[in-house]
């Protein structure tokens, strides 16, 4: 009994790791119960620490602030990890009015909290977790913290409890309130999920058209005698030759750039169907398209980037070229097809779809690297060096005038930021910043669920004599004020004046409160994985406007107040 005791309420080595532990099996069970259809998933940590710690379960205060601050870090890293390869090209095709529309919830919802701050005459630290809590952002509770720290350093510890408790009470409107709007909108506007998503996949595949592969038969007289390599400049326009075949032969043989084009030549192409229709007026009509089945001693392989020293070369640097028998028709890289031109610079991580003899293709795959176990072993010391410099980043205030103290990216929006960078640059002298998304997931998990852990740990001595106060009601209902107000403002808008569809808002919503379990749910509800590219557009700017705003709000507060 006694060595139980130790423990769980004793002072040895153990004893952090065995309450942390406990506080985050019991909240991940918790967080799969479903409630009317609705599950808190790796929210439920927050309770059970809140549950925990108001049964005496604590943990040294120094060893609690560590394991938030690395869980955190942890989290918001890997985020940036994976959204980064795509982050930009997401913003240059459609994040300019998707993130103007979660610019507008997030200071929606600073104007709420600040009216609420004087109409109420609420704490400060207080006003600063209801709003971290209401719109689900735990980041935004750190930084806050932070600025408690350095403004108020005789009270941080007490501010950052009561931020804490303030964020605890909100968590569960801000996890209720965008499904409780993504439901109106749908009853409201009288949607049916099914039929705009039909509507949607019609726009996209004019907006991005997929490649597609036809082959034409030469029937232009003026490319008669003219060799391959003089009609090669059109795979700039997106267009890959991949393979040809002779009148009189009875299959296709790779492409060569010295191959003379003749009457009745078949040749087959890759690329987007605007790009083949203009390659089908200067060569010729197109074919059966069973024909390139008949392509004789050719295969097609997928081979990948896993050899660090090809990161950054194009594909002609590293002979993956008609002249050298080798022809790469596609690169798959972070879910986005797009045609292979010889000047296109390889990622680690990189999918070439590959056509050619089976000897070439093997050279191919020794040349790249070729290896699954090589693409699933995680590269530990880029990752520990952009934590290094996001940590540092983070660190430097950027001075804001008629404001008390610098802003902060912290330690939150410094290592997100730094992962998109480099995550999207991918290599850097010899080094890769590239994680296996199973790994990459495993550690996002355990790092929210630390900081979740940590936050319910720490706030839960003083939650529950505050949630059944005369007040608590009442903050609980001003958390669902500022979940409520600024999304149902913000979809309503979008929908009557912008005009966008259902999948598009549910996205949004999501998105602009940094909210997994709203975008499972979404997803879930219309069946579709739409929402997630919205989600995933919106969320890396939203998060740093998050960071950026509590940290406005306690200092701004502050000074006014």
């Amino acid at each position: 009994m006694d060595l139980f005791v130790q423990l769980f309420w004793g002072n040895s080595v153990a004893q952090p790791i065995v309450v942390l532990s406990l506080t985050i099996v019991l909240g991940l069970a918790l967080g799969r119960i479903s409630i009317l259809g609705v599950k808190f998933g790796v929210g439920g940590v927050l309770f059970s620490g809140l549950l925990l710690a108001n049964f005496g379960l604590q943990v040294e205060s120094e060893l609690l602030h560590f394991a938030r601050e690395f869980g955190l870090i942890l989290f918001v890293f890997t985020i940036g990890m994976q959204v980064g390869p795509g982050f930009f090209d997401s913003l240059r095709r459609r994040g300019l009015f998707l993130n103007l529309a979660a610019l507008a919830i997030v200071l929606l919802g600073l104007a709420t909290v600040v009216v609420c701050f004087f109409l109420f005459d609420l704490p400060l630290p207080m006003a600063v977790g209801l709003l971290c809590g209401a719109v689900t952002n735990t980041p935004s509770l750190a930084a806050a913290s932070e600025v408690f720290s350095e403004v108020f350093p005789g009270n941080a510890a007490a501010y950052v409890t009561d931020a804490g408790i303030g964020y605890a009470m909100a968590y569960p409107c801000g996890i209720l309130g965008i499904l409780l709007v993504m439901i109106l909108v749908r009853i409201v506007f009288r949607i049916s999920p099914a039929a705009e998503l039909e509507e949607l996949k019609r726009l996209d595949a004019l907006q991005n058209p997929p490649l597609q592969a036809q082959t034409y038969v030469v029937a232009n007289p003026n490319l008669f005698g003219l060799k391959l390599k003089e009609i090669f400049a059109h795979q700039s326009e997106g267009i890959v030759i991949s393979r040809v075949k002779e009148p009189d032969d009875a299959i296709f043989h790779a492409v060569e750039p010295d191959t003379v084009l003749v009457k009745d030549m078949l040749i087959h192409a890759v690329g987007e169907q605007e790009h083949l229709h203009q390659f089908q007026l200067l060569v010729g009509p197109p074919t059966d398209p069973h024909t390139v089945e008949e392509r004789g001693p050719l295969e097609i392989r997928r081979v990948l980037v896993t050899k660090g020293a090809v990161a950054g070369k194009s594909l002609r640097a590293l002979g993956l070229t008609p002249e050298h028998g080798v022809t790469v028709t596609r690169i798959i890289r972070a879910g986005v097809e797009f045609s292979a031109g010889p000047g296109i610079r390889l990622h680690y991580g990189d999918k070439l779809v590959t056509v050619g003899g089976s000897d070439a293709l093997d050279k191919a795959g020794a040349v790249v690297g070729n290896s699954v176990q090589a693409l699933n072993h995680p590269h530990v010391m880029p990752i520990f060096l952009g934590i290094l410099f996001g940590v540092i980043c983070g660190s430097i205030p950027l001075t804001v005038p008629g404001l008390p103290a610098g802003l902060k990216l912290g330690l939150a929006g410094g290592p997100l930021l730094a992962a998109i960078v480099l995550s999207k640059i991918n290599h850097l002298g010899g080094l890769i910043w590239y994680l296996p998304l199973g790994a990459n997931l495993i550690l996002r998990e355990i790092g929210i669920a630390l900081f979740l852990a940590c936050v319910g740990l720490g706030a839960g001595a003083g939650f529950f004599q505050t949630l059944i106060s005369p007040s608590g009601i009442g903050m609980v209902g001003v958390g669902a004020i500022i979940t409520v107000v600024p999304l149902l403002l913000v979809a309503l808008a979008a929908r009557i004046w912008f005009k966008y569809d259902y999948a598009t808002i549910c996205g949004l919503l999501a998105g602009s409160m940094t909210d997994p379990p709203a975008l499972a749910f979404c997803v879930q509800m219309l069946r579709s994985d739409s929402p997630s590219s919205v989600y995933a557009t919106v969320y890396p700017f939203t998060m740093i406007l998050r960071i950026f705003t509590a940290q406005i709000l306690v200092l701004g507060l502050y000074y006014f107040s």
